[in-house]
């Protein structure tokens, strides 16, 4: 069985990381969508909402599960029983960053592979930071999140909660 592991935040997941979790999802018999419970950046949601919103995004995908994990991706990729790690790319930074955790996941675990799928056009400026932004300051981000997503910030926005503030576009 050809099983991977799709690592982020995922705070909160977007349509970019439900169409990189599809493509994933049709190359292996297996994909884990790995949600990381000890980010060092300030979320908006726990990891337990987090997970809901991923549950909910890729329900439609029969081959893909959603999981916690903490400590080191490559660890938690054995653990799995996972051989590959992939990556969604949006822009050049997102490529310069890859490369160097793919070169260190090479060194801590040679037996991983690193695969990157580029995102779709329409997706290429979204990102978690960017939708957290448009929906606290009452933009449309229906065409960027599942509708789950955008109710739950609705919730967060009407409970008074500070929205994490926009500070990078790599999530």
């Amino acid at each position: 069985m050809r099983r991977a592991i799709y690592p982020g935040t995922f705070d909160p997941i977007h349509l970019g990381h439900v169409d990189i979790a599809a493509r994933a999802a049709a190359i292996f018999d297996e994909l884990i969508v790995a949600v990381y419970d000890r980010p060092a950046k300030k979320v908006l949601f726990d990891v337990d909402e987090r997970v809901a919103l991923a549950c909910d995004a890729l329900s439609g995908l029969p081959n893909v599960r959603v999981m916690t994990y903490h400590g080191l991706t490559v660890e938690f990729a054995r653990q799995a029983g996972a051989h590959v790690i992939v990556r969604g790319l949006r822009v050049i930074s997102d490529f310069e960053w890859e490369y160097q955790m793919a070169l260190t996941n090479h060194e801590l675990a040679p037996e991983i592979e690193f695969v990157c799928l580029m995102t779709r056009q329409e997706y290429a400026f979204v990102s978690s930071s960017i939708v957290k932004e448009v929906a606290m300051l009452d933009g449309d981000a229906g065409r960027m999140a599942p509708p789950a997503v955008i109710a739950a910030l609705q919730t967060v926005k009407d409970r008074g909660k500070d929205p994490v503030p926009l500070v990078s576009l790599r999530d």
